[in-house]
């Protein structure tokens, strides 16, 4: 248990930021799923438009530090690899 008020008020800010953390984690992990799963389907026109906005929750994610910008960029750039192919 925390001792001091500090230490208390850091044990709520910690719990808040997991929260958030998570869901920002598995809005990731679901946008490179459906990004897949349109690839493996072949469909071209939803490919197309969702292309940005995957990029885009790719890379706000990062901004926030959840997961590495080099990460993200990683996959940005596999999957476009795999669209062009």
């Amino acid at each position: 248990m925390p001792n001091t008020a500090s230490a208390i008020r850091k044990v709520r800010r910690v719990a808040k930021q997991t929260t958030v953390n998570r869901l920002r984690k598995s809005k990731y992990k679901a946008a490179v799923k459906k990004m897949e799963d349109l690839i493996k389907i072949g469909e071209k026109d939803k490919i197309k438009s969702f292309l940005p906005k995957f990029q885009s929750t790719l890379m706000k994610i990062a901004k926030t530090g959840t997961i590495n910008r080099k990460t993200a960029s990683r996959k940005i750039s596999k999957i476009s690899k795999k669209i062009k192919n």
